[in-house]
């Protein structure tokens, strides 16, 4: 099975990395697509950066530090992954991922660091929820075993 494993270096997501590899060690056999969505450039940054390539160049750096920490989790369970850094809106950017890469089941915490979006827009996970076109594991706590799973 191919999941999809969005991570934005919070708790949650660090939480949801521990739940996809237990389902791993619980004998699914999987591999899992690990995904950070830097969000676009704000009108600020691009005129102070001057040079649109330097913000791409500073996004791509960021997401591939933000996703270490998962990347160790995953290599010393010695599960099989593939990454990306993205940039565009969170949750619309997952789902073309999704697709692009053909997962069956996406794993995600329930909220991530952008607690302002969040309580204006809806979470990216709530909207991952309803958009994507597979099943949505959301990880709600610590504790692994409390999860919501939906289609």
């Amino acid at each position: 099975m191919k999941i999809l494993l969005p991570f934005d270096g919070s708790t949650m997501a660090l939480d949801a990395v521990r739940f996809a590899i237990r389902m791993a060690g619980d004998g699914l056999t999987t591999q899992v697509v690990l995904v950070n969505v830097q969000e676009p450039a704000s009108l600020y940054e691009l005129m102070v950066a001057h040079d649109p390539q330097v913000i791409q160049q500073a996004s791509a750096a960021a997401g591939a530090h933000i996703l270490q920490a998962a990347q160790q989790l995953l290599d010393a369970a010695g599960l099989p992954y593939e990454t990306e850094v993205a940039s565009g809106d969170p949750a619309h950017t997952l789902v073309d991922i999704l697709e692009n890469y053909g997962c069956d089941l996406v794993v995600m915490g329930a909220s991530g660091t952008s607690a302002l979006r969040s309580a204006l827009l809806g979470s990216v996970s709530n909207e991952v929820l309803h958009a994507a076109g597979v099943p949505v594991m959301i990880v709600k706590s610590t504790d692994q075993d409390n999860v919501d799973i939906a289609e």
